[in-house]
């Protein structure tokens, strides 16, 4: 039975309950408290889907080890750019400690690391190391050939390596692994709204007066909101909304779903002998966010230790999502573009079939390329969540984060995966900027948002 439902209007409603959401939520309740501000979210609580600790690295994309942001080692533009995009995150994550409006304790500094095996990859670790030596945020990267000085860096790494294989790594000291489900958390207590849990959006109208009117159910019972404005950061579930809100700014584009796992160890024993987060170089065919990492991880005060990702494949878009979510994305207008993407990307596609294929065994065998010691008694299987993979209209994967905004300025959405949490200030402060431009000549000078500029 339908309970009636009954409007209530909003200034903001942000859907989605993850760290986007908290960002833009808590920057407006600090400029603008006399707002109503309200999450809705579709699960029973906050930052269970990308922004939960188990379903992301928690690096902190800084650029220091992410090999996929530069396939040029000659071009560090995008290492430098995302660099740049982190470290405005963290100005404003410690002006929000320092001013005590959040607790600390939810980023940890861990040295990041590559580590590559054979002479082509050493020559392009190489070539990367001295492109990034020469930009200001890279100065404190060292690199080195010598497995004394690496077993220093990483000593699980090293041990129990063949003497005769040929290993490269670079190490830079001011990484950090952060725990974005724990982040998230203390930004939405900031929020001066509601956090309406378990409430689905099922619908998006525009209300002929301006805004948005918002339909959906919370168990039995009808909700409606009205709000002025919308964001949308429900992470693969995105793009399925704005396509429901009409968009014509979302003609053409597609999503994959692509989901991932990680083998983890939480012995403590193990976990103290690894301090540092080490990337490699990903497999033929991998999707960018596959890239192979040994990641010591601080959740809820406790250290382990975790590997991946392996890439899982289903239909669904969200960890607790629906196996229709994907079909119920394709358009008319985006078929032809998620044709190509599936055709221009044939090394993917048997990339995710290998994947599938793998026993546990040769699952196993890839640890050991970065930890020969590993034993399989002291690691376990977890799920790592469901990402949305962005197909722009010509076909191309899209890596990154792509803000998606209305011509009327009143509904936007964030779209992709990896780097958006790391980058989340900067990129709800370019949303900021483009919402409410005459707001923001005054609110640019408060809130701490002249750190920024730093």
């Amino acid at each position: 039975m339908t309970t009636e439902s009954h409007t209530v209007d909003v200034d903001v409603a942000l859907i989605g309950g993850g760290i986007m959401s908290a960002t833009l939520g808590a920057m407006l309740a600090l400029v603008q408290p006399d707002w109503r501000v309200v999450i809705v979210e579709r699960a029973d609580d906050i930052a269970t889907e990308s922004s939960h600790p188990w379903n992301n690295a928690g690096t902190g994309h800084s650029g220091y080890c992410e090999l996929n942001y530069m396939p040029d080692p000659a071009d560090g533009d995008t290492a430098a750019a995302v660099a740049a995009q982190f470290a405005a995150s963290r100005r404003w994550w410690a002006h929000l400690v320092d001013t005590g409006l959040i607790t600390p304790g939810f980023m940890t500094t861990t040295p990041h690391m590559d580590v590559v095996f054979g002479d082509r990859d050493i020559a392009y670790l190489r070539r990367r190391f001295d492109t990034l030596r020469a930009l200001p945020a890279f100065t404190d990267m060292r690199y080195s050939q010598d497995p004394a000085v690496i077993t220093g860096w990483a000593p699980l790494v090293m041990a129990g390596r063949d003497p005769a294989q040929r290993v490269a790594a670079t190490w830079h000291p001011s990484g950090t692994d952060i725990d974005f489900g724990a982040l998230t958390r203390e930004l939405t207590r900031l929020i001066t709204g509601d956090t309406l849990l378990g409430h689905e959006v099922h619908t998006l109208n525009r209300m002929p007066t301006g805004g948005w009117r918002i339909t959906g159910r919370c168990g039995r019972q009808r909700f409606e909101l009205d709000a002025a404005r919308v964001f949308i950061g429900a992470g693969g579930h995105t793009l399925t909304l704005l396509q429901r809100a009409g968009l014509p700014e979302i003609r053409g584009y597609g999503v994959l779903p692509v989901g991932a796992a990680f083998l983890r160890c939480s012995d403590p024993e193990i976990s103290k002998h690894h301090n540092a987060k080490v990337y490699g170089q990903a497999p033929t065919g991998a999707p960018p966010m596959s890239v192979p990492h040994l990641d010591r991880r601080i959740v809820a005060g406790h250290a382990h230790l975790m590997f991946g990702p392996y890439a899982t494949v289903s239909s669904r878009l969200l960890t607790r999502g629906r196996i229709t979510d994907f079909f119920g994305t394709v358009r008319p207008h985006n078929v032809r573009a998620l044709i190509r993407a599936a055709t221009d990307n044939r090394s993917l596609i048997r990339y995710l079939i290998g994947q599938l294929l793998a026993s546990r065994g040769r699952r196993f065998d890839q640890l050991r390329r970065y930890y020969p010691d590993a034993d399989p008694r002291d690691w376990e299987w977890i799920s790592a969540g469901q990402r949305a993979q962005l197909v722009a209209p010509d076909g191309e994967l899209r890596t990154g984060t792509e803000l998606i905004v209305a011509a009327d300025d009143t509904i936007a959405g964030l779209l992709g995966a990896s780097p958006g949490a790391s980058t989340s200030v900067p990129i709800m402060i370019d949303l900021l900027r483009r919402w409410f431009p005459r707001e923001w000549q005054s609110w640019r000078h408060r809130a701490g948002f002249g750190l920024l500029a730093s």
